[in-house]
């Protein structure tokens, strides 16, 4: 799988780390109970296709990565800055 980093261009998946679920970083809980906390943590909708998923670039650039990927295929689709989504400067 070949991953498009916006700062090294298109590299090998072998060179980051994927941490998981981008939306469940970008989601605050409203619900301020253990309950709710809990469910921010831990409870994820496994829906197969287009998925946002957080990478590390760790044998690049070393920044952090909003990749796209089809979850039925492994294509992947995009790989935006986790800081520009952050910040605001590219909508999630």
């Amino acid at each position: 799988m070949r991953i498009p980093c916006p700062y090294c261009g298109d590299r090998s998946n072998d060179e980051f780390v994927v941490k998981g679920d981008a939306t469940a970083f970008m989601a605050r809980p409203t619900d301020a109970s253990p309950e709710g906390f809990d469910n921010y943590l831990y409870t994820r909708v496994n829906n197969a296709g287009d998925h946002r998923e957080l990478w590390y670039h760790q044998g690049g650039c070393r920044q952090w990565l909003v990749v796209t990927r089809d979850t039925r295929t492994h294509a992947v689709h995009k790989a935006e800055p986790a800081r520009s989504i952050a910040t605001g400067e590219i909508k999630s």
